[in-house]
């Protein structure tokens, strides 16, 4: 009955302490509680009195790091985040085993030192599977709550997020080594010194962006509009007005946000001209956002001929699209990574359930075929590459898109449906992220708040507008040139990770092997018998 408690007990331990890690994050952002924040976890992992105990409490860990994180999404999915959370939970299983391996009980100097090389590999191994979009995308990886510290955002030009998320998990290691193993202090003091001197080393000698110029940029934020029959056209008629107001402000291109405009421009053109007209009247483009249902074929229309000759096959789609004075460019994006249930039901004929126990999709949006690059009217040279809601968290989106050429990146979001939760600051602060990796500037705009920009270095640019604004806000944004490590060399710490638990992977199994080989027959220990001959 006892040892029944203990476990018990140990696992309610599993899931708080995995749950510890949410506090980094926006909204309480305290940043620097992400360098402990795992230690309580680890240090129950290593204590763990068999592997089998191990991977269980590193698997419930993982599902209450994924509630934790993920908790505001509990009004749509209700009880259906428990077990996709527990499915998750279960890429934490090999991170435990090898905290367990190489932390538990009295490892010498050379596991130590081990330790703090496999241990954050294996935890930069469950990033990156669960980074997958089916399994929800790179929502809350650890490196992201760093996304303020400015010596931490000139690693991430280094190696992307998935470096930040190394450097904080070893520092982890190393405060558990410090508060458990006093025979490993030396090479604990030293990782957790190098660490130090390398995120030093990054900042006082890596080149910043090279500026080039500046846009003027206005966000337009129209907040929250009731449910109803007519609150697609209230929304519009917001942003209308609120564009409006910046005639006379020399701005260079305005941008709303997600799902701004409620009827598709090639078969609205009573849209498609007001939006002209307010370019016009503005005397700058428009980056709005369409999200609404496309005819299967071309359309009589028109004053967006270039969307009606090219229009795809019918549904929903979530599309940027780029508008000036004399209507839709021709330029558009669709946005290519849904959210799971979101926008879309994983396996429907399997899944499909989940619309009746919360607000997941009733039907599956369109995909987009590839990212696209807008030339930026009036700025020859300058192309801005558009991002909608939550492609902002993947970085190999924004990072293709700088390779391509693109001067601004532009993230167009709503998180209304979690407009009083941490949702809003979770998402804005991952622009900072993107801009930072890829040496661009980027722009968070949504309907409902928060909206913010970012610099080349992933500085902040100007105020953030809260969920409480209504309003349109004009940035100078600075634009660079240059290329950063991470656009020109890309996920390559994610490489060098797999590549080193594949290589320990590999020395276990041929030392298991050793000890399977058969003894060798023991030589014979009494002398041969010898015959006698007469």
């Amino acid at each position: 009955m006892v040892a029944k408690r203990i476990r018990y007990r140990r696992a309610a331990a599993a899931v708080a302490a995995g749950a510890l890690p949410c506090l980094a994050f926006p909204a309480p952002a305290l940043w620097w509680f992400a360098y402990v924040a795992l230690v309580p976890w680890m240090l129950l992992l290593r204590s763990a009195p068999s592997g089998r105990r191990a991977a269980l409490e590193g698997w419930l860990g993982g599902a209450g790091f994924i509630v934790a994180v993920h908790h505001w999404l509990l009004p749509s999915l209700h009880v259906f985040l428990l077990p996709l959370a527990a499915l998750v939970g279960v890429l934490w299983i090999p991170w435990a085993l090898l905290v367990r391996e190489f932390l538990g009980g009295a490892p010498d100097p050379g596991r130590a030192t081990a330790a703090l090389l496999l241990v954050p590999a294996g935890w930069l191994l469950s990033e990156l599977a669960r980074s997958w979009q089916g399994l929800g995308g790179p929502w809350g990886l650890l490196g992201a709550s760093q996304w303020q510290v400015p010596p931490a955002l000139r690693l991430a030009s280094v190696g992307g997020v998935w470096l930040v998320s190394l450097l904080v998990v070893a520092v982890n290691c190393g405060l558990v080594l410090l508060i458990a193993v006093p025979g490993a202090r030396v090479p604990a003091v030293a990782g957790v010194t190098g660490c130090v001197v390398l995120t030093g080393a990054v900042w006082l000698w890596l080149p910043r962006p090279e500026a080039s110029g500046a846009l003027r940029v206005a966000v337009v934020q129209p907040g929250l509009v009731a449910d109803g029959p007519d609150s697609t056209e209230q929304r519009f008629a917001a942003g209308e007005r609120l564009t409006r107001a910046l005639a006379g402000q020399r701005v260079d291109l305005v941008v709303w946000g997600e799902s701004s405009v409620g009827g598709d421009l090639a078969a609205r053109p009573d849209l498609a001209g007001r939006l002209a007209a307010l370019s016009a009247e503005v005397g700058a483009p428009l980056l709005v956002n369409v999200d609404a249902r496309r005819p299967a074929g071309p359309v009589p229309a028109a004053p967006a001929p270039a969307l009606a000759a090219s229009l795809p096959e019918g549904g929903i789609y979530k599309s940027s699209v780029l508008v000036g004075p004399h209507g839709p460019t021709g330029d558009r994006y669709d946005k290519m990574r849904l959210v799971p249930f979101g926008e879309y039901i994983p396996a429907r004929s399997l899944l499909g359930w989940a619309t009746s126990v919360g607000k997941a999709a009733g039907e599956d949006r369109r995909r987009g075929a590839e990212p696209v690059l807008m030339n930026l009217p009036g700025r020859p040279g300058v192309r801005i590459g558009p991002l909608v809601c939550f492609e902002s968290a993947f970085p190999d989106m924004s990072r293709r898109l700088t390779r391509d050429g693109a001067a601004l990146l532009i993230a167009q979001s709503a998180t209304s449906s979690f407009q009083r939760s941490w949702a809003p600051a979770q998402h804005a602060s991952l622009a900072a992220l993107r801009a930072a990796e890829d040496g661009r500037p980027m722009v968070h705009a949504t309907l409902t708040g928060i909206s913010a920009v970012y610099g080349p270095s992933g500085e902040r640019i100007g105020p953030a507008l809260p969920t409480s604004a209504r309003t349109a806000q004009v940035y100078e944004v600075p634009l660079a040139r240059g290329s950063t490590y991470y656009v020109r060399f890309g996920d390559w710490p994610v490489g060098a990770c797999l590549a080193l638990l594949a290589a320990y992977c590999a020395a276990e199994g041929a030392r298991s092997l050793g000890l399977r080989k058969p003894a060798p027959a023991p030589e014979p220990t009494t002398p041969p018998a010898r015959t006698a001959r007469g």
